[in-house]
């Protein structure tokens, strides 16, 4: 991801090892990492059970909220690709009770494998 990438908050993929590698110690029996972005210092990890939220805070980051969304949870989702002149593709979660969930990916984002692992996972 390059710094343009940050400044405008796109979010961005990262290899599923070393994410795994990293956090490792949050996943359950079975569980591995099949697709992951990075926004600043927040991850959305796509795992074959859940997707998981991870929202480093305060200065240094060593505080971090984890956050756990079942597939389960998810009523629906959409996925939109970027266009010639857009700066970022979109996903966007419609958990049960709760308001949606968006977030910007990068323009270079694989929307067909992100669109296959939800579709597998909640239909």
């Amino acid at each position: 991801m390059g710094l343009f990438d940050e400044l405008l908050g796109s979010a961005s993929e990262m290899h599923p090892g070393d994410v795994e590698q990293e956090f490792g110690d949050f996943l359950i029996e079975n569980e591995h990492v099949e697709k992951t972005f990075k926004l600043l210092r927040d991850l959305l990890i796509f795992t074959n059970k859940r997707l998981l939220i991870i929202d480093k805070q305060g200065f240094s980051g060593k505080k971090m909220e984890l956050r756990t969304v079942p597939y389960s949870s998810i009523k629906s989702f959409s996925v939109e690709n970027a266009g010639r002149f857009d700066i970022d593709a979109e996903l966007k979660l419609y958990v049960a009770a709760a308001p949606p969930l968006a977030f910007l990916l990068d323009k270079k984002t694989d929307i067909k494998h992100l669109n296959a692992i939800l579709s597998n996972a909640i239909l």
